[in-house]
């Protein structure tokens, strides 16, 4: 039965590209440890979204959840609407995380816009203290906008070198009130793609995804590709 179904989507794949070279093996071998293992000398890895049982197509089954969460390399993990998957909107999602644990996903994420020739969206996400809001009007002027304007400044830091290195590459940056979490969800929904870093702390071997990452790989209208950065 495995074979039949590996030599199918073997055989899709082919269709879909011939030019791209296609192989496929089955493994007598538990799916994760598998999967992970040859995440370790891939580029990138590829996976399904859908569970298995009464769960199947609401939520990411847990063999795509724990390789997103574990690998070593790049995992694109493939759910999303019609028009998500359909690739139409010609635009790439990269969501914004700290400078010092998000260059793999930003070198990343500008190497797959060039390659598809298509705009990088990038947004970071900023939220005012409990007590303040942006539109307070007894905060207006700058107390009520720093944070906006830093978290302008903190994209400029994190895109300087990539902006550099591939200049053909459309780029639009936004910043945006509130979680990180909806804020990305929202923009899913014109999006072909969307791209996360996620930390890899060394010899931490639990899930290694945040409350972003969770919601995107259980909730994203388009395709989600987490990208590891180790530190």
């Amino acid at each position: 039965m495995m074979e039949n179904i590996v030599g199918s989507a073997t055989e899709r794949a082919r269709r879909c590209n011939p030019e791209v070279k296609v192989t496929g093996e089955v493994l007598a071998e538990e799916a994760v440890s598998a999967l992970l293992r040859e995440a370790d000398n891939a580029s990138a890895l590829v996976t399904g979204s859908r569970g298995r049982g009464e769960l199947k197509g609401l939520l990411l089954g847990s063999v795509g959840l724990a390789v997103a969460a574990r690998a070593h390399c790049p995992v694109f993990v493939v759910r999303g609407d019609k028009a998500g998957l359909a690739g139409t909107h010609e635009r790439i999602t990269l969501g914004a995380g700290e400078v010092e644990t998000s260059g793999d996903a930003v070198r990343f994420a500008f190497r797959e816009a060039e390659a598809r020739a298509c705009t990088l969206d990038v947004v970071r996400a900023w939220r005012c203290p409990a007590h303040e809001t942006a539109d307070h009007p007894l905060l207006a002027g700058e107390p009520a906008h720093q944070h906006e304007q830093q978290a302008s400044a903190h994209l400029d830091i994190l895109l300087h070198d990539a902006v550099a290195d591939h200049p053909q590459v459309r780029v639009h940056r936004s910043t945006a009130e509130g979680p990180a979490r909806k804020v990305l969800r929202h923009r899913t929904a014109a999006a072909d793609l969307v791209i996360i870093g996620a930390r890899r702390r060394h010899r931490h071997y639990g899930l290694q995804l945040g409350r972003v990452g969770h919601t995107l790989l259980h909730h994203a209208q388009c395709p989600v590709v987490i990208v590891p950065q180790r530190i």
